[in-house]
């Protein structure tokens, strides 16, 4: 089957229009163990065998091994990788957390060590994952722009960054994607936010598409409370959702009234809740991928049908007029 496309300028190549978010396959909503990297093998054997080219990990996932993973599953595989530097993740009380590292002599070694797990020569695309307030981002980014000139990396890109960070960086070495979250509940990059935590630094999507760089979407299901299956009272202590303010509680509650503002429009469709919040993301602009992770053949499946639907101007009245998320992001 042949899935719609979107294209990265900075690769000149495309890809399909919903790429897959590796971190979850092992890391953040489960605990890390062989049994969970052997579940998440098949899954990412089934994105390839489904179409699927474009697929992002991290190195701060899993302490590294989520990219041994997804380096062993895509082996020799004609696809884009993406992944990223400068979060060290660990474990801490049980849950999943990360410390952040900008420095230069680390993100040199942490792009080596990603090399290495991955299986690869070269890394398409390579994320500063967050910049570090203890680094100049100048710093760090002129550290990256090295990697791509030694040939180690072909393209850059940012992730939860600022409109000012994203225009420092870019007058260095051109940014080639931007990553953050976007989604029905999460829309900060738009300029939209309304939550405690939003951004006032303008439209980071917008920014994007002038400078000829993809956004790439994570979390475009609102980490699985979208889809309208997620159970908020059952979440185990070792899944990091259990302690995210719109996942609990009152406003866990709350919230509910976004995911059937989501159901509504999936019933006119005849399709899931994350097919049409999928759509909602694309909807947004020709240069955006989402990026959902998933677990479950079934949701995979479901997720690159959501390249095929046509929102009309009635669903997304619908989706743009649901009521803002009760909580912070994290």
């Amino acid at each position: 089957m042949t899935h719609p496309t979107r294209r990265i300028p900075a690769l000149d190549r495309d890809v399909t229009a919903v790429g897959f978010g590796c971190m979850g396959i092992n890391w953040a909503y489960s605990t890390v163990n062989p049994e969970s990297s052997r579940a998440g093998s098949q899954v990412l054997a089934h994105a390839l065998e489904s179409g699927i080219d474009f697929f992002d990990t991290s190195d701060a996932y899993a302490a590294g091994e989520n990219e041994t993973v997804v380096g062993q599953a895509l082996a020799g595989a004609d696809v884009i990788v993406a992944t990223k530097g400068g979060l060290i993740g660990s474990i801490v009380d049980g849950t999943p957390t990360v410390t952040r590292n900008g420095r230069p002599e680390h993100l040199r070694q942490a792009c080596d060590d990603s090399l290495r797990r991955l299986g690869i020569d070269t890394i398409d695309l390579y994320y500063l994952h967050r910049v570090d307030e203890q680094v100049p981002i100048e710093e760090s980014w002129g550290a990256l722009s090295e990697l791509v000139e030694a040939g180690k990396v072909r393209a850059l890109g940012l992730s939860e960054v600022t409109i000012a960070q994203a225009d420092t960086a870019h007058a260095i070495h051109p940014v080639a994607a931007v990553q953050s979250e976007l989604s029905v509940w999460t829309r900060d990059a738009l300029g939209q936010g309304t939550t405690p935590d939003a951004s006032e630094d303008g439209n980071i999507v917008e920014w994007s598409r002038a400078h000829d760089a993809v956004f790439v979407a994570f979390s475009p299901l609102g980490r699985g409370f979208l889809t309208g299956e997620l159970d908020t009272e059952n979440l185990s202590s070792s899944d990091f959702r259990s302690t995210l303010p719109r996942f609990n509680g009152a406003a866990a509650q709350q919230n509910q009234a976004i995911v059937e503002a989501v159901a509504e429009v999936a019933r006119r469709h005849e399709t899931t809740s994350a097919a049409i919040a999928l759509a909602w993301v694309l909807a947004q602009g020709p240069h955006i991928i989402p990026i959902p992770g998933t677990t479950k053949i079934r949701h995979l499946d479901a997720n690159l049908s959501a390249a095929q639907l046509v929102l009309t101007a009635e669903d997304l009245d619908i989706l743009n007029n649901a009521p803002s998320a009760i909580g912070t992001r994290y």
